[in-house]
């Protein structure tokens, strides 16, 4: 039965707000984690509000500084990703800033030219309205790290898995460097997710994700996550909450909730992809396509090093001759939706020069790894045959009459 608990007193009204206080003590161990909506917590005296408001004491007093369902979030990002804290924010990009604002002090930027078309973004407007000093190269290998630092970088941004070009970072290489010069190594891991990759166990200072993504997997929350030390979660957390970018209760038990089933997802979507990008590979009418896990990616070597054999993600791209020719691929997929965003259960098709990378130039898209004609397949669960299926008569209907 279910416990007794103590009655409200007062008038109708006291009652009516008090009694929805009145929580029972649970003692068996719950199988789903709570949910805690609240948006403040009482104490038994001001004094105890103060020092949880200046850190003095742990616990909660405002839900925009911590709140329970989050700190089970970040205990389980930072056990996923063996890292000492982990902190949780309202969007990856709220993650990148946050991580970046803290590392490069007074510092430039260093960030790979193939980066995500949103971060590109965050980062042009903080050079433009913030006097933010970025710097852009290909970043892919410790060779290529170490001739583009300079003094002036106190902080290197790179991505696991480039989007979309699927090109594969030597992260410990360049983790090696950057401890030789006293650079700090940030991390966007979204596409490998810590399922595959666990860049601080390589060296990086930390790792950002889109929990969007792989590690929600479902495509109903935004969110986004950092891991790292101690110090610098402390400071991540500080500048979140101060810059109000704080994750919400139930966004952050959505994760959690996603999180479950995360091997399970990343081997599906894995193995889904791999078999798009070898039919996709035997037709012999579009340009390279880009896969890790493809014996002929110019990764695939560190790809299987990197990521243990559990799989190369679920993210492939490949060429059309144009940007028609894409859009009309993209607009014959009847599996494939046509939404930006991946990482999901759904399996979604894009064209990147119009969408994701839209912020870039030609040039730009070039350093980036794509083209004006690149597309982007996001993988997810469905099953292999349908995928597979609808790929080749988007592809057959892109080469017989969108290309013309």
């Amino acid at each position: 039965m279910e416990p007794s608990l103590p009655r409200p007193e007062g008038g109708f009204a006291t009652r009516a707000v008090r009694g929805a206080t009145i929580v029972p003590e649970v003692v068996q161990q719950p199988v789903s984690p709570a949910i805690w909506p609240s948006a403040t917590w009482a104490t038994p005296t001001s004094a105890e509000v103060g020092d949880l408001l200046v850190d003095a004491t742990p616990g909660y007093a405002y839900g925009r500084y911590d709140n329970p369902t989050a700190t089970t979030l970040h205990g389980l990002v930072a056990s996923l990703h063996e890292a000492p804290a982990a902190w949780a924010s309202a969007s990856g990009t709220a993650a990148i800033h946050a991580v970046l604002s803290v590392l490069r002090g007074r510092g430039r930027i260093l960030a790979t030219s193939r980066l995500y078309g949103g971060t590109w973004a965050l980062l042009r407007r903080l050079a433009a309205e913030s006097g933010w000093e970025v710097d852009h190269a290909d970043l892919l290998t410790a060779e290529q790290l170490r001739a583009a630092l300079r003094d002036e970088h106190t902080v290197v941004h790179v991505e696991t898995i480039a989007n979309p070009s699927t090109a594969v970072a030597d992260l410990a290489g360049m983790a090696a460097v950057c401890r030789e010069r006293g650079v700090a190594l940030v991390v966007d891991n979204t596409f490998a997710s810590p399922f595959l990759c666990r860049p601080l166990t390589l060296g990086a200072t930390a790792v950002v994700e889109s929990a969007t993504k792989y590690l929600a997997g479902h495509g109903d929350v935004v969110a986004g996550v950092v891991a790292g030390s101690e110090s610098l979660v402390a400071a991540v957390r500080e500048h979140v909450f101060e810059l109000g970018g704080s994750l919400g209760p139930f966004e952050a038990w959505l994760v959690v909730r996603g999180i479950q089933t995360l091997p399970l997802r990343m081997r599906a979507a894995g193995a889904n992809a791999l078999a798009i990008a070898r039919a996709l590979s035997a037709t012999g009418v579009v340009g390279p396509v880009r896969y890790p896990g493809l014996e002929d990616h110019p990764h695939h070597l560190l790809s299987r090093e990197l990521f243990g054999g559990r799989g190369y993600g679920g993210v492939l791209s490949f060429d059309l001759p144009h940007r028609a020719a894409a859009e009309v691929f993209a607009d014959a997929c009847r599996v494939f939706a046509r939404a930006a965003s991946l990482g999901g259960t759904h399996s979604l098709v894009l064209h990147p020069a119009s969408t994701s990378h839209r912020q870039l130039d030609d040039a730009a898209l070039a350093a980036a790894g794509l083209g004006p004609g690149t597309v982007r397949l996001a993988v997810g669960i469905e099953d292999e045959d349908d995928l597979v299926a609808d790929v080749r008569q988007a592809l057959a209907t892109a080469t017989e009459g969108g290309s013309r």
